[in-house]
């Protein structure tokens, strides 16, 4: 670790895990209480069009991504709301696509090795104003979360009491849409286009093992996301592997220790739930203060 922070590339690369690590979870744990986990795979898809068209105008590939992935995820809102049925077909549309013309637009402009960072990501060959970009734009989604969270929150809960409560549930979705899209732009660098949304709902899955309520699961979501980000790097930069699949495969792990973790908490608490409800029907001399001292 101290090795790695004598090269100025991988300080760049540390600083954008940790802000990758934040805002990924703290995002996608809106997404996964809204059954939404594949929206950042799909916007994904659509960015790279923007890509394509960044590269080919030779303008910031990364602010043409988050043009193209905010009017692709607005898009996608809309036409989720209009339509149960016909709008999955829409979307998937979207999806393919976005992928397909991205994947021409940077073929013509001849950019195939730069698609391939894009694709799998390349945290190390980040540069310190792309990191600016990133840095700007996670300092927007984690305020979008600070400002708006308890709205966002009732609205993934149910979005028929939101309304009910007078809440601008149009504007509040669209607003999920766009952060997310926002979240797929900062970790396409270094997760890669195809494994972004995997960071955004790993993290949360593997706290929801864990965790009860709802701010717990995300702050628990956001820790696991830093980690996975952070060793994963040193992990790539120590063995030579691509930083973005060990991220991921690091973020997995943790979920299955998760699972074994809150499998064993679960068991638990239903054994000490049944032996709540089994000491109150012992009747008898003593047993009462035998109860008292069984709960104590």
């Amino acid at each position: 670790m101290i090795e790695m922070l004598q090269y100025d590339f991988m300080r760049v690369a540390l600083v954008m895990a940790v802000l990758i690590g934040l805002t990924a979870p703290a995002v996608g744990t809106f997404l996964v209480q809204r059954r939404l986990s594949l929206l950042g795979d799909g916007v994904g898809h659509i960015a790279l069009t923007g890509i394509g068209i960044g590269l080919l105008t030779g303008t910031s590939p990364v602010l043409a991504a988050l043009a193209v992935s905010v009017l692709g995820a607005i898009t996608i809102e809309v036409l989720r709301a209009r339509s149960r049925s016909g709008g999955d077909v829409a979307l998937a549309l979207i999806f393919y696509g976005g992928l397909a013309g991205g994947v021409i637009l940077t073929n013509r402009e001849g950019g195939g090795a730069s698609l391939q960072s894009y694709l799998f990501g390349s945290i190390t060959s980040v540069s310190a104003s792309d990191l600016y970009v990133v840095a700007g734009l996670a300092v927007v989604v984690l305020g979008v979360v600070a400002v708006f969270g308890r709205e966002l929150f009732l609205l993934c809960q149910d979005e028929e009491v939101a309304r009910a409560a007078g809440l601008p549930v149009r504007f509040l979705s669209i607003l999920i849409a766009v952060t997310a899209a926002a979240t797929v732009v900062i970790a396409m660098r270094a997760i890669g286009l195809l494994l972004v949304s995997a960071l955004m709902i790993v993290p949360v899955a593997a706290a929801q093992q864990v965790t009860r309520g709802f701010k717990g699961t995300m702050l628990l979501a956001m820790v696991v996301g830093v980690l996975s980000a952070v060793t994963g790097l040193a992990g790539s930069f120590e063995y030579d592997l691509p930083p973005g699949p060990s991220i991921v495969l690091l973020a997995l792990a943790v979920f299955a220790v998760a699972v074994a973790g809150g499998t064993v908490v679960r068991r638990r608490r239903a054994r000490a739930g049944e032996a709540r409800e089994v000491i109150p029907d012992r009747t008898g001399p003593g047993m009462e203060a035998e109860a008292e001292v069984l709960r104590g």
